[in-house]
């Protein structure tokens, strides 16, 4: 008898082992769904965090890697390009049984869950971590010790009129204005360019009238627009507390479209420093528009080569922000980066940026670009994820949510500056909060990546997406032992609810 309860004991034990199978994803290239056909029916616990991709009407997708437009990572056709196609397609589930609301990029740490088909997951387990709306409540992204912050924020058709595009009506309105200024107001910025605002002082008035009573301290203030309309617009706001304009008005051009291409040069009123601001909204992203959208890139360039030199401005340091409708590996943005700017979102984040969704893929159609002179006083930038990694359940004409959560469908995007002409050009700035060090040509130091509070990882990977390696974060000095083989390397770091990449060179 005691021998056939021990019998059935382990034998039991061996069947709750089983229903707990761990399961480690090392690599996105090799590893694919079809792989716990095995374990169908069986209960698993996975080894990595585990990345909400979609979220639409409460219907979640995971996997442990984020899903990235491809262009936002190669020009068609190229490894990296490629590399990302088949990330995208190798490891995606469908998740059942979550409860509460959940944002895109939010984590799973040690999730369990039922398997219930090859591609489906009904979860029963896990830490939730990073990236919650209470998360971007209580603090702006890392962004440096700045003095100036400047904001590029495309408002998704902020209109004074009802009619098919904006508001349908007057209370439709005032729910977009609700969710609008208290965005604006959580951002605090220094300096604002505009993008989808109704042409004429209508919109850009009532923004402004919101801005000045929710910041008491700051004077915002905006060009007056003799144009007249219900045709788009860009436009700047800016607090005269702490900069001023170089004229009454800003130069533009129109090539392609009118009243979408816009700079004006402004001066610090601390230090008397100065640079240009260039706030932009290319051509749609419809079939066969790219080469309106390069003709725009191209005038954009002209536009401040000329405005840079002309006898009133004689400065050369510029940002270029806004809605440019097109992906980093693109030909427009081609235009840029060949005429000597710097794309800040891959500077300072790699291939980790995003501030836009489509079709369950980020990517960032809202640029932030300078040139050297200008990138040497960018403390950081980053998106603002309040928009992009919502449900669109939560837009003011679809729900009474009044927080500053989905008020568009674009991320505003945030770069800190503290202007000093005199700083030497530095290609290579910190990983945000996070700080990386090089020892030799064996091991580097990850630094501040380790907290108490939830789980940290870092990973390296090929420039193909390959894993090299996955290790927890335990120590707030964290050794890292580099790859042998020479050449261009990735690091990722899960922390503190972000994640971070920094290309590193073994020599």
């Amino acid at each position: 008898m005691r021998r056939y309860i021990l019998t059935h004991v382990f034998i039991f034990a061996c069947a709750y082992l089983l229903a707990q199978m761990h399961i480690t994803i090392d690599n996105p290239n090799t590893w694919s769904t079809a792989e716990l056909s095995p374990y169908i029916g069986q209960t698993v616990i996975f080894d990595v965090p585990m990345i909400v991709c979609t979220n639409a009407n409460g219907n979640y997708t995971v996997s442990p890697w984020r899903k990235y437009q491809p262009q936002s990572h190669g020009f068609a056709g190229t490894a990296d390009y490629i590399s990302t196609v088949r990330i995208n397609s190798s490891c995606m589930f469908s998740l059942s049984g979550v409860s509460g609301y959940h944002r895109c990029g939010e984590r799973i740490i040690g999730l369990k869950a039922k398997v219930t088909g090859s591609g489906s997951l009904s979860m029963q387990g896990g830490t939730w971590s990073g990236n919650t709306r209470a998360d971007l409540e209580a603090r702006l992204p890392e962004l440096g010790e700045y003095r100036l912050l400047v904001c590029g924020f495309n408002l998704e058709n902020y209109y004074m009129t009802w009619g098919s595009m904006g508001a349908s009506s007057y209370s439709e309105h005032q729910d977009q204005r609700a969710k609008i200024s208290k965005a604006l107001k959580r951002i605090n910025a220094d300096i604002y360019g505009l993008v989808e605002l109704q042409q004429g002082d209508e919109a850009i008035q009532e923004i402004v009238n919101d801005l000045n009573k929710n910041l008491p301290g700051r004077n915002y203030k905006f060009f007056h627009d003799a144009s007249a309309g219900t045709f788009q617009k860009v436009d700047f706001v800016y607090d005269a507390n702490t900069v001023e304009p170089l004229s009454d008005k800003p130069a533009e051009t129109n090539v392609e479209t009118q009243n979408r291409k816009k700079i004006m040069c402004f001066r610090e009123l601390a230090t008397g420093e100065r640079f240009n601001y260039s706030i932009n909204h290319f051509k749609a992203m419809n079939t066969g528009d790219e080469d309106r959208r390069v003709n725009e890139a191209t005038a954009v360039v002209e536009l401040y080569k000329s405005y840079s030199n002309s006898k009133s401005v004689r400065e050369k340091d510029v940002l270029i922000m806004g809605d440019l409708n097109c992906y980093a590996f693109t030909e427009p943005i081609r235009r840029f980066t060949t005429s000597g700017m710097i794309d800040l979102h891959r500077a300072f984040h790699a291939d980790s940026s995003y501030s836009y969704m489509y079709g369950g893929l980020a990517s960032y159609i809202d640029h932030a670009l300078c040139n050297e002179t200008m990138y040497r006083q960018i403390t950081g930038m980053a998106a603002f994820h309040i928009n992009s990694d919502e449900d669109d359940r939560y837009t003011y004409d679809k729900s009474s949510d009044n927080t500053m959560f989905r008020c568009s469908d674009h991320d505003p995007v945030l770069v800190g500056l503290k202007l000093d002409s005199t700083l030497i050009y530095d290609p290579s700035p910190s990983v945000n909060s996070v700080e990386i060090i090089q020892n030799h040509l064996h091991t580097m130091t990850i630094r501040d990546a380790f907290t108490d509070a939830s789980p940290s990882y870092y990973a390296i990977f090929t420039t193909r997406g390959d894993q090299l390696q996955m290790q927890p974060i335990t120590s707030s000095f964290q050794e890292v032992q580099l790859p042998e083989t020479s050449g261009l390397y990735i690091l990722y770091i899960y922390f503190d609810g972000q994640v971070y990449q920094r290309k590193f060179l073994v020599p």
